[in-house]
């Protein structure tokens, strides 16, 4: 019985230690297909960010806009970390 649970914890601390290097991993940004057809980026927030293929078209085409607003606007915004 004793060797068992010996077992059964050294399983749970392995699996404890693969979450551990997983939740590490998670802050990369990864995308999903919704249920409803759209993609959702993950990683960037506590929750993802969920648009239409056109919507995300719409605004990669704006790329250059976005950048230039923000550091137009640098002084005013703020950073997560």
């Amino acid at each position: 019985m004793t060797e068992d649970l010996q077992k059964e914890i050294e399983r749970l601390k392995l699996e404890n230690e693969k979450l551990k290097q997983d939740k590490k991993k998670s802050k990369d940004i990864f995308f999903k297909v919704s249920q409803k057809g759209a993609v959702s980026a993950y990683g960037l927030g506590r929750f993802p960010v969920t648009l239409y293929q056109e919507q995300w078209t719409r605004l990669l085409d704006k790329k250059e806009d976005i950048l230039e607003f923000i550091q137009e606007n640098e002084s005013q915004l703020k950073t997560k970390e």
